[in-house]
């Protein structure tokens, strides 16, 4: 692996806020604070083995302010970007002679305030936005949430829309849908989960202890970018808040939900000394390794998965095959990260900074492991995976350890004072001698 901080104007002096790569064609468009989308075509100098460039092509201008989130869908046709005062656009792709072009296709006015985060349905036919007008919009209001909604992301098999709020609740929505006269049906996605707490028992006391599973509004940052497995078995959420004891100091954490049980996490990725503002599945999976023999209870899968968590200064990328991280870079930007992105061939992962900059790794082939062919990721809305070969099939699940402590699922908000937040410590643990108690992933028992 090789990579860094690209030294050039992305966006004049403007924070980079967003970005994401093109499903197709692998070019990076960014979005910043000059309301501008820019679009890069990456650059491997693999025979000298340099860190990879960024080759400027075109800008998208239409926005009339900060361009704070944007996501291409599946087929690469269409981009979506959405900006501050609730401006969401839909660009499309025109083909040429000439070459290609991106115009406006659409304007839609789903929200009254600033959008923070976009999300593609794996068919290309719905896109689901958040907004701080403290709502969701997929052609249907998905209320709920008392705080600015910072992130949401939308289930592979598009049956779950997840959301994550300042109002320290991650919302997970069902698709019922509603049966039409022709026989048709609408989507309906009604709240099924709310989750905010955690009970823990004090071994001194008989009572338990709420203890919040998230930031509160002062986490310095508009994102919280939460992302499914490609393969929908499992949900990975940011700016988690845990504490191991009701009287231990809170870590900073991201959350892992199984399929088959959202109300509660299954388990916490501890070990940021910042806040995690942004998880990004890598969007192949991989062959196993056959090295996990000692990790068994964490993740069943009958291959591995890999994803990128981002705190506010650093990048950690794990795979499910492995305890610890298996990479640890920080110190990579002067200000707060705000995006992660994979480019569709896993060659290249993206890092976007308010300081200006852009990060870009690019992995050598076979760095990550040998892609597994597409048919034999399969897994059912019930959380079961299905071998679409003749091989011995297995379960996508989470194992976890049964105890004590169980997890408070509300239905509206707490009303008791939440408290200050815990300032986070700046790091100084060298990427190469990670402490294990704090990246090692941990089962929160139910």
């Amino acid at each position: 692996m090789k990579g860094g901080t690209v030294q050039i104007n992305w966006h004049g002096t403007k924070p980079v806020l967003a970005l994401d790569f093109h499903p197709v064609s692998g070019v990076l468009a960014t979005g910043g604070a000059d309301f501008d989308i820019k679009i890069w075509q990456i650059v491997s100098d693999e025979a000298q083995k340099k860190p990879p460039t960024a080759s400027y092509q075109n800008s998208l201008s239409y926005h009339s302010t900060s361009v704070n989130t944007l996501r291409f869908s599946p087929s690469g046709e269409f981009l979506a970007s959405g900006a501050d005062g609730g401006e969401l656009i839909l660009w499309k792709l025109h083909l040429s002679d000439a070459g290609q072009a991106w115009k406006v296709h659409k304007t839609l006015l789903f929200h009254r305030k600033d959008i923070l985060d976009l999300e593609w349905s794996v068919d290309g036919a719905f896109l689901v936005s958040r907004s701080v007008d403290n709502s969701c919009s997929v052609h249907q209001i998905l209320d709920g949430h008392l705080h600015y909604v910072q992130g949401v992301a939308w289930d592979p098999l598009s049956k779950y829309i997840a959301s994550l709020s300042s109002d320290r609740t991650c919302r997970i929505y069902a698709n019922k849908p509603q049966n039409k006269p022709k026989g048709a049906s609408k989507i309906n996605y009604v709240c099924q989960h709310v989750i905010t707490k955690m009970d823990q028992h004090n071994a001194n006391e008989s009572k338990s202890i709420k203890n919040h599973l998230f930031h509160d509004e002062t986490l310095p940052s508009f994102f919280r970018r939460l992302a499914w497995s490609p393969d929908g078995s499992f949900l990975l959420v940011p700016a988690g808040s845990y504490k191991f004891s009701p009287s231990s100091e809170p870590i900073n954490a991201a959350y892992v939900f199984s399929r088959k049980d959202l109300s509660r996490p299954a388990l916490q990725l501890p070990g940021a000394s910042k806040p995690v503002v942004a998880v990004r599945f890598c969007p192949l999976t991989f062959k196993l390794r056959g090295s996990n023999s000692g990790n068994a209870g964490l993740f069943n899968l009958p291959y591995r998965l890999i994803f990128a968590v981002a705190t506010l200064n650093s990048l950690y990328i794990y795979d499910t095959e492995s305890m610890a991280p298996i990479v640890i870079m920080a110190g990579l930007h002067y200000a707060a990260v705000t995006d992660i992105a994979w480019s569709p061939g896993a060659k290249f992962l993206a890092l976007s900074s308010q300081d200006g900059y852009c990060t870009i790794l690019e992995f050598d082939d076979q760095e990550l492991g040998s892609p597994m062919p597409s048919s034999v990721v399969n897994v059912s809305n019930d959380g079961d995976w299905k071998n679409t070969t003749p091989e011995k099939q297995g379960d996508s699940v989470i194992e976890i350890d049964t105890s004590s402590s169980s997890m408070e699922v509300e239905n509206k908000k707490d009303d008791e004072n939440m408290g200050k937040e815990v300032g986070p410590v700046a790091t100084s643990t060298p990427a190469s001698k990670p402490a294990k108690r704090r990246i090692t992933p941990i089962a929160i028992d139910p």
